[in-house]
């Protein structure tokens, strides 16, 4: 008696095969065009807006008083004044998640044509904001290089069924794409990977407030290959070359700094003050940062690469575009578009062309679009937001240990696609990486 099983109907996933020229031809040309005088409004504009911020919400607390204001319970007053300030934190995290992009995109040389304007402002908003400079560009740019790949991606790499210690793959069983798998399996996995409403929460969350930090200075969530441990304040950890060696003390110099500055503030100011006016906002960069990374990279729909069938095309087309908190509506959408300058909604252009600055990403991404469209590729994912994390943290679990393009199996060992290949040969592939 054959034993029960789970079937399911995938769809198909063809890989794609446009060239790296291609992708850049269907870019109009001054879209590559960059200006540090441009640039610098959108510095000016997110630091405006945040100040703005704090001037409104520090005229409205002192209002929040039994002779101004008129309130059924005392103790509503300081929770009113504890939700004013909750919301500045909102907002002002927000809008400096976006100076956060415009340092990223100085990491990329899209600020300006100017190399040393390009890595003076971006230590700087980097070192700002708590972030190695140089030790972030650096990996970051091996990540856009390899973008999707197994063994050579830096982050959000997923893990295969042995890293998560499940019984090794039995083709009588299941099926190494996920399209089926008998109940004994099924039961045997979600023992092992299952989550519970509140354990997913709870998971999911743990990750949005822990994840970078973790990552940076432990590799958490990074390329497994790695010895354990490794961090980007080390200037001879195994992800920087030897004349990398300065930089890296550049860029803890920077972070030092940082952490001098926050420790004397608090010393003047008092932690409350420095906590409400500056490490609650950083606080929701850091969360945002995780947000927007782990869903432009992480979906049931996303492919990921072994050496034999990774190009760089493949890689950069190995992402999604998201609305951040477009799943609140379409002004909430605009105002997270807009306070993040876009990196979210214009990420897959962003791994196709990193140095066009975000301001010429619009028409860029469009452009690319409808390129990939002729060639029946659509990459726009469901809006960014916490329900989205919640989802994709459930669905997304393990991938196999063998197969050259593989994707997340979910608790119970099914797939949502599977590759398809076409007819026409392999694509080129290559970056040039900034030194």
């Amino acid at each position: 008696m054959a034993p029960k099983e789970t079937v399911v109907e995938q769809g198909t996933f063809v890989v794609p095969e446009l060239t790296i020229k291609e992708l850049l031809d269907s870019i109009p040309a001054h879209c590559f065009k960059r200006s540090a005088l441009r640039s610098s409004v959108y510095v000016v504009w997110d630091f405006a807006v945040v100040l703005a911020l704090y001037k409104i919400t520090t005229f409205v607390d002192p209002l929040i008083n039994p002779a101004t204001l008129s309130l059924p319970h005392p103790l509503l007053y300081p929770f009113a004044r504890v939700a004013l300030w909750a919301l500045y934190g909102f907002w002002a995290g927000l809008f400096s998640t976006g100076l956060w992009v415009i340092a990223h995109e100085c990491g990329h040389q899209a600020f300006s044509e100017s190399k040393f304007i390009n890595n003076s402002v971006g230590w700087v908003l980097h070192s700002a904001l708590g972030v190695p400079y140089h030790s972030w560009r650096i990996t970051h740019g091996k990540h856009h290089a390899s973008t999707g790949h197994m063994t050579q991606d830096q982050v959000f790499v997923p893990p295969t069924r042995s890293d998560m210690g499940l019984r090794p793959f039995d083709s009588k069983k299941d099926d190494r794409l996920g399209a089926r798998v008998t109940e004994e399996v099924k039961r045997e996995l979600w023992e092992a990977l299952g989550d519970s409403p509140i354990g997913a929460v709870w998971g999911s969350m743990s990750y949005l407030i822990g994840g970078w930090p973790a990552y940076i200075m432990f590799n958490m969530s990074g390329q497994r290959r790695y010895p354990k441990g490794t961090s980007h304040f080390t200037p001879s950890a195994v992800m920087f070359a030897p004349h990398h060696y300065s930089q890296i003390l550049i860029s803890d110099l920077g972070v030092f700094l940082w952490l001098a500055g926050v420790f004397t503030a608090i010393h003047h100011f008092g932690f409350l003050q420095v906590f409400r006016t500056y490490l609650v906002p950083y606080l929701w960069v850091n969360h945002w940062l995780v947000l927007i990374t782990f869903l432009q990279h992480t979906d049931p729909l996303l492919p990921h690469y072994r050496a034999p069938e990774f190009t760089f095309p493949r890689g950069a087309l190995a992402t999604l575009d998201r609305n951040l908190l477009g799943d609140c509506g379409r002004l909430m959408g605009w105002l997270g578009a807009h306070a993040t300058n876009g990196i979210s909604e214009t990420h897959v252009l962003h791994h196709v062309s990193s140095k066009i600055p975000h301001y010429n990403a619009w028409e860029a991404s469009a452009a690319l679009k409808k390129r990939l469209a002729k060639a029946g590729i659509f990459l726009e994912g469901a809006p960014g937001g916490w329900r989205e994390v919640y989802r994709v943290y459930k669905e997304c679990k393990f991938v196999e240990d063998e197969g050259n393009v593989v994707f997340f199996k979910n608790a119970y060992g099914l797939a949502q696609l599977r590759p398809v290949f076409s007819e026409t040969g392999a694509s080129d592939s290559g970056i040039e990486l900034d030194k």
